[in-house]
């Protein structure tokens, strides 16, 4: 008999629009013979289903099953594509364990820890395992000053959101005079800020996922931007960035990535495909953890589809393997 699968998209930020796109790939690519997929549109508003005639419905949120009429949908797995909150930071995962629901992705609590990446940060660093640049920790509520900050880390520095993704609000700040405005930036959509140490070198994205018991990594993708930094345009603008997949590094290189990649996976007990982001310092080869992605975009032209594909495996059959994984 066929599992009945909630694909859930949409959410509470900006990255909304990315989710839909990454809800058409995942939707578009798992296997309508073993599946029937329910993609659920989530927003401030409703939690809804839209029917082939247009008609939206709504979830019955007491137990997240789908009331089509004639016939209410009971869901054996939730695939999580919703983007920043409430699908990435674990709220959507902790209302799911509460509903005693199977879901494609990390846990409420790993969620959590993950979407802060001041926190996250701390946890790698203690783990040895990588580099860790050195950061500030900027509360709204309790702002410091240029001074204060300055004391901490060494310009340049990366002003970004503490929660949040795809380079929202990133800012590469050179000057003294450069901070408040990039804090304020910041302090627009998030409540939290993070001054981080440039570390001039290679960037470098790979995929993890687990799979029969088996934590795997996918080929490393080599992000070459033209623009100073990996942000927003960068991301989702067609011919900014190179994504070379897999990336030309020598064996060592690549050996020392991957092996990492699949230690932080498994230090922050992961669940679902994830993606970790590191950078390898000019000069010393030496790798710097950047951050994870534990709902990373899955849009045609994403890093994670790129490295699937250059994997040799299809996504049919990786986003078979996810929701495989999550029932067993």
């Amino acid at each position: 008999m066929k599992k009945n699968i909630a694909l859930l998209a949409g959410g509470y930020s900006g990255e909304y629009v990315i989710s839909i796109k990454t809800a058409v790939t995942i939707e578009n690519n798992i296997d309508k013979e073993k599946y029937n997929v329910y993609k659920i549109i989530i927003d401030r508003e409703r939690w809804a289903y839209e029917t082939a005639d247009g008609e939206k419905i709504d979830i019955d949120r007491r137990d997240f099953s789908l009331p089509l009429p004639g016939n209410t949908i009971h869901f054996d797995a939730a695939f999580i594509a919703v983007h920043g909150t409430p699908g990435e930071d674990g709220k959507l995962q902790g209302y799911l364990e509460m509903m005693g629901m199977p879901f494609t992705s990390c846990g409420a609590i790993v969620a959590g820890l993950t979407f802060n990446k001041i926190f996250c940060n701390r946890v790698i660093a203690q783990s040895g395992v990588v580099n860790v640049a050195k950061s500030v920790h900027i509360l709204k509520q309790r702002p410091l000053s240029v001074t204060e900050i300055l004391t901490q880390v060494n310009l340049p520095v990366f002003v970004k959101p503490a929660e949040g993704g795809s380079s929202l609000a990133t800012t590469k700040v050179k000057t003294a005079e450069e901070l408040t405005p990039a804090i304020e930036a910041v302090f627009s959509i998030d409540s939290q800020a993070m001054a981080e140490e440039f570390v001039k070198g290679r960037e470098f994205s790979i995929g993890v996922y687990e799979t029969k018991g088996h934590i795997q990594a996918l080929p490393v993708t080599e992000i070459i931007s033209t623009k100073e930094f990996f942000d927003y345009e960068a991301k989702y603008t067609p011919g900014v960035t190179n994504e070379v997949t897999p990336a030309e590094l020598n064996e060592t290189q690549a050996t020392l990535i991957r092996d990492t990649a699949i230690q932080i996976y498994s230090i922050l007990n992961c669940k679902g495909i994830c993606r970790i982001d590191f950078i390898l310092e000019d000069g010393t080869d030496r790798l710097f953890f950047l951050e994870i992605n534990t709902i990373p975009g899955q849009s045609e032209n994403s890093i994670v589809p790129q490295q699937v594909r250059a994997s040799g495996k299809t996504l049919v059959e990786f986003y078979g393997d996810l929701i495989e994984s999550c029932l067993a």
